[in-house]
């Protein structure tokens, strides 16, 4: 079995379980023991400024939601580019930190590049892999551009993304015009 971790798994147009419909997980571990990831493109009606009253921490100016990173409880995780902070590299340039004293100093210095996680998507031993053998999910590669990016829009994009590559396989995705009718 190859590691998924730092990879996007997408769910499949067939995959029913309200959980997961049309979602985008980024993928933080993977391995024999199980998957931890979050979702990416369910952001929560409370905003981090919201959340930080509620926890009583110190001052937080945050507009930001804080993402449903799924079903499973957990503590607080921030992914994010500010490696000073960070508990671990999952991709280069992109960091996940669970320590939440880390938060407002990565907050404070990279607003467009953090995004806050309540819950967590989790997978017991052999569990994800058997979802993916039965077709539940898509894998792609996974950037931080991507992961920052609009979350409205995340799960077509990505499935438009994967399709291409299933369909025109040799063709850089990004040489094929955003309309290809207009051609």
């Amino acid at each position: 079995m190859e590691s998924l971790t730092g990879k996007f798994l997408v769910a499949s147009p067939q995959l029913r379980d309200p959980n997961f419909a049309q979602t985008v997980v980024f993928l933080i571990q993977h391995g024999t023991e199980g998957a931890l990831g979050v979702i990416l493109n369910r952001p929560s009606e409370k905003s981090v400024r919201e959340v930080w009253e509620i926890l009583d921490h110190q001052e937080c100016k945050s507009e930001q939601p804080v993402y449903m990173g799924g079903p499973v409880p957990g503590p607080l995780l921030a992914l994010h580019t500010f490696s000073p902070q960070a508990d671990q590299e999952i991709v280069p340039g992109l960091f996940v930190s669970a320590d939440e004293s880390r938060f407002h100093e990565i907050l404070n210095q990279t607003v467009e590049n953090c995004r806050i996680f309540s819950g967590n998507a989790g997978w017991g031993e052999g569990q994800l892999d058997s979802e993916l053998e039965a077709g539940g999910w898509l894998t792609t590669p996974a950037s931080a551009e991507d992961l920052f990016s609009d979350h409205e829009t995340l799960w077509k994009r990505m499935t438009s993304r994967i399709g291409l590559g299933i369909l025109v396989p040799d063709i850089n995705p990004e040489q094929v015009p955003k309309d290809p009718g207009m051609n």
